[in-house]
């Protein structure tokens, strides 16, 4: 199973503050103690700025939304 957890911040949020938060959660992503536990707990962490992470979300949007698609899946 794969499975994705992202950050996100509302929009208008200032430029600073983003960058303020993506510094620090990716510095914590980095940190050899907390590297480690997510490694045992089966845990990838991707360390992008915050582009990146809106780069890759979309093109995961696309990707699912095309899987859904095709399997004819509906809401309830």
């Amino acid at each position: 199973m794969v499975a994705g957890t992202g950050i996100g911040a509302p929009k208008g949020t200032p430029p600073a503050i983003v960058e303020k938060l993506n510094r620090e959660i990716n510095s914590g992503l980095t940190n050899l103690n907390i590297k480690a536990r997510l490694t045992e707990l089966t845990t990838v962490p991707l360390v992008l700025t915050p582009e990146q992470f809106g780069s890759h979300l979309a093109a995961e949007i696309e990707r699912w939304g095309k899987v859904v698609k095709f399997s004819g899946a509906k809401p309830n």
